[in-house]
């Protein structure tokens, strides 16, 4: 018999790590409430966490796990590195703390949190990264909210290409062009934000659309992303919306729908610029 997990479309990032393609995002759960949330999650079918040293939650998604009784091979986890850390020293360091405080042998997908240009350590975070791959303590590296020129300089530098990069991503907000250079690149795409702070659920367009499914416009919003390719990390701390945004996968947005939220796109960024952001 099928587990609602086994629904869940996995996506090559090399010939051996495969990640699920919906995840769950604790990005801004407190660090108290953190573990009974992912326990809910794991609970609704998920196996792909995303935390991040700088969110404070990474003991309680590590306890959540521990405590689920799962096998470690059955959930992908990722955490980042944040910008005090970047540099090769401290990028191993700040990894050794994540594990601990995960309490793992490893992780699944580990990330630069950001470029952070003005410290121009972004490079050589990336060559720490290979190291540690490369010692078996990641399976996968990538980055997240990194522009098309930062990407191609680590590249043209390392000779290594990130496996993902994880950028703000949502209707409003859809960066076609840095999704080109992905595909160029050979980079999957992997959507933070993906419901635009909610500001996508109200737009008429997705609200028509999704009565005409009889979905949510989260679910439409989620169910998008899953046909553009986006690997896709909705987050919530109510029971009913996390279960929500699981059930995703019985129904499909025709082409004419596609671009009708394609044609949404307002090129207008909610987080901080990666050109510029520090802290």
């Amino acid at each position: 018999m099928s587990s609602p997990t086994d629904q869940i479309p996995r996506i090559s990032l090399r010939p051996d790590v495969e990640i699920p393609q919906l995840g769950f995002g604790v990005f801004q759960v407190p660090p108290d409430e953190t573990e009974e949330v992912v326990a809910r999650a794991l609970s609704a079918g998920y196996r792909h966490l995303d935390t991040a040293a700088a969110y404070r939650n990474e003991a309680a998604v590590g306890q959540a796990v521990h405590a689920s009784g799962l096998d470690r091979s059955e959930v992908f986890i990722t955490t980042k590195c944040f910008n005090d850390d970047h540099g090769r020293e401290k990028a191993k360091k700040a990894f050794k703390k994540s594990l601990e405080r995960l309490e793992l042998e490893h992780v699944d997908l580990y990330l630069i949190h950001w470029p952070v240009p003005a410290h121009d350590l972004y490079v050589e975070t990336w060559e720490a990264f290979i190291e540690l791959q490369a010692e078996g303590l990641v399976r996968a590296i990538g980055v997240s909210n990194f522009q098309p020129k930062h990407l191609q300089r680590i590249v043209a530098e390392t000779g290594v290409t990130p496996a993902i990069n994880q950028v703000e991503l949502h209707p409003h907000f859809q960066q076609a062009g840095l999704r080109h250079e992905h595909e160029q690149l050979g980079i999957i795409t992997e959507a933070w934000s993906p419901l635009g702070q909610g500001q996508a659920l109200e737009d008429p367009v997705v609200v028509r659309i999704a009565e005409a499914h009889s979905k949510t416009p989260a679910q439409t919003v989620i169910r998008w992303h899953l046909q553009l390719g986006n690997v896709v990390i909705p987050k919530s701390v109510t029971p009913a919306r996390i279960a929500e945004n699981f059930d995703v996968f019985d129904f499909q947005l025709a082409d004419a729908e596609m671009e009708a939220i394609k044609a949404l796109d307002e090129g207008r960024r909610i987080g901080p610029d990666p050109d510029t952001f520090v802290r």
